[in-house]
């Protein structure tokens, strides 16, 4: 599995990699270096990926492979409704993905990527971050 790269307030240079990136695919270029990358626009929007209960949850998928969402709460001693919610969100932003589900059968959570690489300049950001409380 590749590492997720998640970047903050980056938008513009991410926008400008991406449009030489498809002019260079257009030429016949070929990209199998490509890392997959989720640029959030604040520290708050950063804050929920990061969470402790997020990063636990991911740590627990990661070494016991729960078969259920049921079975993640289990681990991480927390709410089976918030695990829900916490581990949709993931999936919102392509960090895992479920498996089966359906017809009362149980949803999988599964990881994506073997990892990820936060990257958080600085300098540059153009005042585009909020931050976030602690």
């Amino acid at each position: 599995m590749p590492t997720f790269k998640v970047t903050i307030g980056e938008r513009d240079r991410l926008d400008r990699r991406t449009r030489s990136r498809i002019k260079a695919a257009q030429e016949g270029d070929n990209f199998e270096d490509v890392q997959p990358r989720l640029n959030f626009e604040s520290y708050d929007q950063l804050n929920r990926l990061l969470s402790p209960k997020n990063l636990e949850l991911l740590e627990a998928i990661s070494e016991h492979e729960p078969a259920s969402i049921r079975e993640a709460a289990d681990l991480v001693d927390c709410d089976y409704k918030q695990v829900h919610r916490n581990l949709s969100e993931l999936a919102d932003i392509g960090v895992l993905e479920f498996e089966g589900g359906g017809s009362g059968k149980a949803k999988t959570p599964k990881l994506v990527y073997d990892g990820l690489e936060v990257d958080i300049p600085f300098t540059g950001s153009n005042g585009t971050t909020s931050t976030a409380a602690p």
